[in-house]
């Protein structure tokens, strides 16, 4: 396994292609506002190598026998799957932030069963090769960005439909020694962090669509990948000079970017679907199931993160005692333990595949999902209830650390008895930096921001305790 060190370095030899604000960035690994999504990354490294977590962190290897990393292992029981979703939430409570390695690992999970059930449809070979790159992943401790996403154009039509073929990813030509694939992934999670993308359908199709029905892997740094990355609420404050306090979890953050593939080679060797379009589905489905499965550890780490940011806001507020509070702490907890009593119950409830690896059950794990789509929010509106307006008007670091105006700002700024401005502005920007820069709320696959005025819809005209004690004040008799 690498060490943290070792995969920062590996991505140095890297020849990424990498656009940012319309610049090629000639150094990723080093960019402000790449750097906090990589060190989330390094992250799942370090933890391995630390003997308290080896066992969450680590796993046998049932290809090779070798201890591997979690992120590159095939789960072979319903304890792997239960660890799976423990790791995660580790990692989040480590990070605060999105590690991006998930979406590699449920799609190893995915591939190597849904190949192994075309290769008996259909006499293939496509497994053997899934296994042979597998154990190529897992001796190398490779990141994998795990693309399913489509642009998808007029979602109304089908692939084969679309009046520019190229909004799904597709299979150009078949040649005796591989396949020319041309298209594009969008949203793609840690994809400027990943050393290969490994590429699946993003739809069931029919015959007529099977020019997309395609599943490779291809190094990061191909000839023909580039990649476009993403913006994020406030992500420029990265490159402001001085602005520590201004980013709230300055250390760790997550990305997406648009992944273009254009007329890129993929040998044979790494095809794991060749327009067997009748089994998109099944990956499409297989795959989606993990990732619910994932979001009921990944999400309740970074939710634990928020809830100990909120009770320590309160904590400088002076108001850790008042019971408003107290209920609103106990409910963003309860939120977020059924976030993960769904990701252990669709765990817990898993069945192995004809493969032999494990899979989740797909109704609880859809079941998660649907509550991430939900609470993540809740639990950041009452964080934010908690925080108060400050989150969102507080002055900048350099007005703090002015000569002249900061003494004003620590004056006017203060909270409880013997808390320092300094110290009071960080959870604040912490829920800020979570609530705007997508970490906490991105259930929604497409990583959707909390629109900036929310905390304005709660704040102005007092807080909703006060409005709720003015209701039942005003109330009518009934």
């Amino acid at each position: 396994m690498m060490t943290k060190e070792q995969y920062i370095e590996s991505l140095r030899k890297l020849n990424l292609k990498v656009y940012f604000m319309g610049e090629l960035i000639s150094n990723p690994v080093d960019h402000p506002m790449i750097r906090p999504s990589m060190n989330s990354v390094a992250m799942t490294y370090e933890l391995a190598e630390k003997d308290e977590y080896k066992t969450l962190m680590t796993a046998k290897s049932n290809l090779t026998g070798k201890t591997v990393n979690r992120f590159c292992h095939l789960h072979q029981s319903t304890e792997d799957l239960i660890n799976k979703v423990k790791m995660q939430r580790l990692v989040g409570q480590k990070t605060g932030a999105c590690f991006q390695r998930c979406v590699g690992m449920d799609a190893f999970n995915a591939i190597y069963s849904t190949t192994y059930e075309i290769d008996q449809a259909h006499g293939t070979e496509y497994h053997k090769r899934f296994t042979e790159y597998l154990k190529y992943v897992q001796d190398n401790d490779l990141t994998v960005d795990g693309a399913m996403t489509d642009p998808k154009g007029d979602r109304g039509l089908s692939p084969s439909q679309q009046e520019d073929p190229d909004l799904y990813l597709r299979i150009k030509e078949v040649r005796p020694d591989g396949i020319i694939v041309r298209g594009a992934k969008a949203h793609q999670t840690g994809a400027v962090n990943s050393h290969e993308h490994l590429i699946m359908p993003t739809v069931a199709m029919k015959e007529s669509d099977k020019d997309y029905a395609v599943s490779f892997a291809i190094p990061s740094d191909a000839e023909g990948v580039l990649m476009i990355y993403g913006r994020q609420s406030c992500d420029t404050r990265k490159m402001e000079k001085d602005a520590d306090l201004d980013l709230g979890n300055s250390q760790f953050g997550g990305h997406e970017a648009l992944v273009i593939f254009d007329d890129v080679f993929v040998p044979n060797e790494r095809i794991f679907m060749c327009k067997e379009y009748e089994f998109a589905g099944m990956m499409v489905e297989r795959f989606a199931g993990y990732h619910r499965q994932s979001y009921g550890g990944c999400k309740v780490g970074v939710g634990d993160v928020l809830i100990g940011a909120a009770a320590l806001a309160a904590d400088y507020n002076g108001v850790p005692k008042a019971n408003h509070i107290k209920d609103k702490l106990i409910e963003m907890m309860h939120l977020n333990e059924t976030l993960y009593s769904c990701g252990i119950a669709c765990s817990t409830e898993g069945e192995p595949t004809l493969a032999g690896n494990y899979q989740i059950n797909l109704l609880l794990a859809n079941v998660c999902k649907q509550n991430v789509t939900r609470f993540p929010y809740e639990i950041a509106r009452l964080a934010e209830d908690i925080a108060g307006g400050l989150m969102v008007t507080m002055p900048s670091a350099q007005d703090l650390r002015d000569p002249y105006i900061g003494g004003y700002v620590k004056k006017y700024l203060q909270g409880a008895t013997g808390t320092d401005t300094d110290a009071y502005s960080s959870p604040d920007r912490e829920h800020h930096s979570r609530d705007r820069g997508g970490r906490l709320p991105h259930g929604i696959h497409a990583r959707s921001r909390l629109p900036a005025s929310t905390t304005n819809h709660d704040c102005p005209a007092g807080e909703p305790r006060k409005q709720e004690r003015t209701s039942k004040t005003n109330c009518p008799d009934r």
